[in-house]
């Protein structure tokens, strides 16, 4: 006969001494833990016949992050804090390295990415130039040779001048222009031909008059060239000319944008960057914003596109770039996958618009 549980119990109803029914409750668990431990072998068996599972893809060597423009200013000030706080909150477990490349306007950095058909273990931080430099230069490159990642941000462009300039409103400024000589006023950007010359052109043909343009290799260069007073103004982007606002240095008179910048924390005392007017309202009918975005070699496969993806979405959670945001002024605008595409599309015929107009474009 074999003993079950439910025929322990009538057992036991029955008189069956406490012994006997001891001895068989102990042998009905023995079969019990047996059966299990024969479970538990027969799942182990098959999990170890199954296929390992895939593992995403991670870098295997420090990360090479190329700025396609000179040190300090905002595409390398960008590519920093993303370094900064990658490590400090662990994000990758490979470093991240930062690489300026800004020969040619930025030809060298993208002609370098290009190259490295394959490189998982290389991005590009971009910004107009992404579109500027081939069409003024005709640089063999095209964004379409590079593998899109993500937009991590729109950049803004203000009208500065030193603290000390007489021009205290936008349209003092574009008056004094339109009432001086051709070339009298000096206006400091980045590179020849590229967004900070566009703009110019805007404000020339809004005035009527030209101005002196002069190039340097990096939005922070620019903005210590208006601190020394050497030029007499620059459209550099807002996280170029902060510190030298707070420091009283340098005033902003308009944004290029079509609606002020929502940021409303008091940085000088009395002014936010809420309180800088759009160009627009000023009498300067001009609005120009630039992509921040991020791309890779070509070739590179789907999930190494991924590690990248849920890297910056990690980097986007962070408190450290809310702050970030805030200081620079950007316009929080984050694309990927088709509408990154599509966007990348319509900039370039837009700035090929621009630069047809302005005469920039390489014959």
């Amino acid at each position: 006969m074999r003993w079950t549980l439910p025929t322990i119990a009538p057992a036991i109803r029955a008189g069956f001494s406490g012994q006997l029914a001891a001895s068989l409750l102990q042998r009905q668990r023995q079969r019990q833990r047996h059966g299990t431990a024969a479970a538990l072998l027969l799942a182990a068996a098959a999990l170890g016949a199954a296929p390992p599972m895939a593992h995403a893809w991670e870098p295997t060597k420090p990360i090479e992050f190329v700025v396609p423009a000179g040190t300090g200013g905002g595409a390398d000030q960008m590519a920093r804090f993303i370094q900064g706080v990658a490590a400090k909150n662990n994000l990758t477990k490979q470093p991240i390295i930062v690489v300026n490349r800004s020969g040619g306007a930025g030809a060298e950095g993208f002609l370098d990415v290009k190259g490295d058909k394959g490189n998982a273990h290389k991005i590009v931080i971009t910004l107009s130039n992404l579109f500027t430099t081939p069409l003024a230069t005709g640089v063999p490159f095209n964004w379409r040779d590079l593998t899109p990642v993500q937009m991590l941000a729109l950049d803004q462009f203000v009208l500065w001048v030193n603290e000390e300039s007489p021009h205290k409103t936008a349209k003092a400024y574009v008056d004094a222009v339109r009432g001086g000589a051709d070339k009298s006023m000096k206006m400091g950007g980045t590179g020849s031909k590229q967004e900070d010359q566009i703009i110019t052109v805007m404000i020339e043909k809004a005035a009527g008059k030209k101005l002196t343009y002069i190039p340097y290799k990096g939005g922070g260069e620019v903005a210590v060239q208006l601190v020394g007073k050497h030029i007499d103004s620059t459209v550099n982007n807002p996280i170029e000319a902060e510190s030298h606002w707070r420091a009283g240095k340098l005033r902003p008179l308009c944004v290029f944008d079509k609606q002020p910048m929502p940021y409303k924390a008091v940085l000088t005392g009395t002014q936010s960057w809420a309180s800088v007017p759009p160009c627009a309202s000023a009498g300067l009918p001009a609005d120009y914003l630039m992509l921040r975005g991020i791309f890779m070699p070509p070739g590179v496969a789907p999930d190494q596109v991924k590690f990248y993806l849920d890297l910056f979405a990690k980097v986007r959670a962070l408190p450290e770039w809310r702050d970030f945001l805030a200081k620079g002024a950007f316009n929080d605008t984050a694309l990927s996958g088709k509408e990154f595409f599509d966007w990348l599309g319509r900039n370039e015929q837009l700035h090929r618009t621009l630069m047809r107009d302005a005469g920039f474009i390489a014959q």
